[in-house]
């Protein structure tokens, strides 16, 4: 297949083309190199050194013999989209090019507005090239278990069947967005249902958790190839903070009572669950979501299991609770289905098997590069920061 991956620089998008792209696909990237920026602006840096998009795709070429193709500009650009869709003439779009940290739709409203405008506009960009230029082309959209929120019943997987007055509908699951990010995604997701709807486009909407991990195969190849490892404040995830935490004999922070419950996945999941997406797509006119986690933990089981693992290489390891900054239940019920991928044939990687090797590792290789003063919380859901408050004075990028 013909394979384009937006927003093929960053975490999840470098791992699924270089997936791809071993399994035999013509893949091209997209990008606008904007998560290095975002970096640069808020004075972090991935605990792993990542190189040049140019020098990993040289590399790449070198090791497996295999092209990729780039192609360097902003989806927020409608002209740079549809050149983009016209010259490679896609069977799929990934789309990975959005601001995806919700912390840093909340620091202040600049960057909330920035968040909404980058990813909803980018995403009627790509929806309305693909209606004029590649209309059967399967759009697979990262979307965000976010959307859904902590509701007191069970999540389904995108459409829920309710009875009301005596008479029944399928109609999309209710959503409880937790922060100006999630809600850009929920408004993704309403663009994209009703493209499919008027304009008989095919798409899958993958609502996924919060994924983990560094490895898989292909990005083992070499160091030169190494995924990003993102801890601070903003972009980092809560398990990579705390296995940074443990790996240089800092408490593990955990955000109020830490009953925050949420799922997980393997990187090693993700580039999968976009194969199976890629090779069994929607139907014209469907719009189908899946649930795209593989286990679910609170925050509080996470700082647990890092102590111990952290334990078992002699490492001291201590919990702290920190008042929550975020608006949320710090204890909730979360009961959400997810069992369409594995009917598609995913196997999953389970936390418990690679906690270890993957992250801890990964942590204590590089512990010399960790910069303590980006893991605590400065970015608070009630009060939005003043510019001079926060820690850096540059801007978020121009819309």
């Amino acid at each position: 297949m013909r394979i384009l991956v937006l927003g093929g620089d960053g975490y999840c998008g470098w791992a699924t083309a270089l997936y791809l792209s071993k399994k035999g696909h013509t893949v091209a990237i997209a990008d606008n190199f904007a998560r290095r920026q975002w970096d640069h602006e808020l004075g972090v840096q991935t605990l792993t050194p990542i190189r040049t998009l140019a020098e990993r795709l040289n590399a790449w070429q070198d090791i497996s013999g295999e092209t990729i193709d780039l192609f360097v500009g902003d989806v927020m650009e409608y002209d740079f989209v549809s050149s983009v869709i016209k010259d490679f003439e896609p069977d799929a779009v990934v789309h990975f090019a959005e601001q995806r940290a919700a912390p840093y739709s909340m620091i202040d409203r600049k960057h909330a507005v920035f968040t909404q405008v980058n990813n909803v506009v980018g995403t009627l960009n790509l929806l309305f090239a693909l209606r004029e230029f590649a209309p059967d082309c399967h759009l697979i959209k990262l979307g965000t278990m976010g959307e859904y929120g902590t509701p007191n019943i069970d999540i389904e997987e995108g459409y829920i069947t309710i009875e009301h007055n005596g008479r029944k509908d399928t109609v999309p699951y209710p959503k409880q967005p937790g922060s100006f990010y999630h809600l850009s995604k929920v408004h993704d997701s309403h663009n994209i249902m009703f493209a499919c709807k008027i304009w008989k486009l095919r798409a899958t909407d993958l609502n996924q958790g919060v994924v983990y991990g560094t490895m898989t195969d292909e990005v083992g190849l070499s160091e030169a190839l190494i995924n990003r490892f993102d801890y601070d404040e903003v972009f980092g995830t809560v398990l990579n903070r705390f296995c940074v935490q443990a790996a240089i004999g800092y408490p593990l922070t955990v955000y109020g009572k830490g009953g925050q419950t949420r799922g997980f996945l393997d990187i090693r999941d993700t580039v999968r669950c976009i194969e199976i997406a890629c090779l069994k797509p929607a139907a014209q006119g469907e719009c189908r979501v899946f649930n795209q986690f593989t286990e679910h933990f609170s925050v509080l089981d996470l700082a647990h299991m890092v102590e111990v693992a952290g334990k078992k290489l002699g490492l001291k390891v201590k919990v702290d609770h920190l008042p929550d900054p975020r608006v949320e239940a710090e204890e909730h019920y979360y009961n959400a289905k997810h069992s369409k991928l594995i009917e598609l044939g995913l196997q999953p990687h389970l936390l418990s098997d690679s906690l270890l090797d993957s992250l801890m590792n990964v942590a204590l290789k590089y512990r010399d590069r960790v910069d303590v003063n980006v893991m605590l919380p400065r970015v608070n859901w009630r009060k939005p920061r003043n510019r001079e408050e926060h820690r850096t004075t540059r801007e978020p990028m121009p819309l």
